[in-house]
């Protein structure tokens, strides 16, 4: 299996979570405003993508509407048309697609985009949001890869766009955490055995449990550890200890000079 090795720039730029977001100034999580920012200041960006009734990859990170709109229900239940239209609570801009976001990144820094699970419990998926994902990548230029909590989805972009660097986002899969996801599927998680099965080049792990020894085995073996989510300095420098990158927010990571 090819396994496409992580673009140098994750390595390098700290990378935004949901984009440079800062609900104080207007700009909301995954918007296009944070992303037009993240670009500007030079970071890499993380952002998160969820499944249209259509089969569009809608840049998204909740599966219900509630939580950032003023609409309720599923994600899935609205089409990509549908869903453009809904405006994002707390600033002026609508939920864009993952084609509209790539043209506004359009190479300029590198881009993480984390495929949501759409099962509910990390069982394998139809495939459908993962074929959203390759079709929009498909000749984008710039750096970008993918990874999901749900190595099912994993496994799918190795088949679609095996080009593309992959990896698993990981977790210390507490039980409570992660309900309604079984505890005997965290349990077997917890210990990233899909890691080879997927031909994956990288974990993005949570930052608070990377003393985990399989995440230190994997690190030892040179596979790049990234970590979410850091929201202070004070964090990120207990973090760079063993991770090679920080996904952050709620404070400006330091850039390379």
């Amino acid at each position: 299996m090819t396994r496409p090795a992580l673009p140098a720039g994750f390595l390098r730029l700290p990378v935004t979570h949901r984009a440079l977001h800062d609900r104080a100034q207007g700009r909301i999580e995954n918007s296009p405003a944070a992303i037009r920012a993240a670009v500007a200041a030079g970071y890499a960006i993380e952002v998160d993508v969820q499944l249209s009734a259509d089969g569009q990859a809608m840049v998204f990170h909740d599966d219900e509407l509630d939580r950032l709109t003023a609409e309720r229900g599923p994600v899935s239940a609205r089409s990509a048309a549908a869903l453009e239209q809904i405006v994002l609570t707390g600033g002026t801009d609508r939920i864009p697609t993952l084609p509209e976001v790539l043209g506004m990144v359009a190479g300029r820094v590198p881009l993480l985009i984390e495929i949501k699970d759409q099962t509910g419990a990390m069982g394998e998926t139809d495939g459908r949001l993962e074929a959203a994902v390759a079709d929009a990548l498909a000749g984008y230029g710039g750096e970008v890869a993918v990874m999901s909590f749900n190595p099912h989805s994993v496994a799918h972009m190795a088949r679609l766009a095996p080009h593309v660097a992959r990896g698993l986002t990981t977790s210390s899969y507490e039980y409570d955490d992660w309900a309604p996801v079984p505890a005997e599927v965290c349990d077997r998680l917890r210990g990233i055995p899909d890691f080879d099965r997927v031909g994956a080049s990288f974990i993005s792990h949570q930052g608070n449990d990377l003393t985990r020894p399989r995440v230190l085995d994997l690190r030892a073996a040179g596979v790049p550890v990234l970590c979410w989510t850091i929201r202070t300095s004070e964090q990120e420098a207990m973090a760079r200890q063993i991770a090679a990158n920080v996904t952050f927010e709620g404070y400006l990571s330091a850039l390379p000079a």
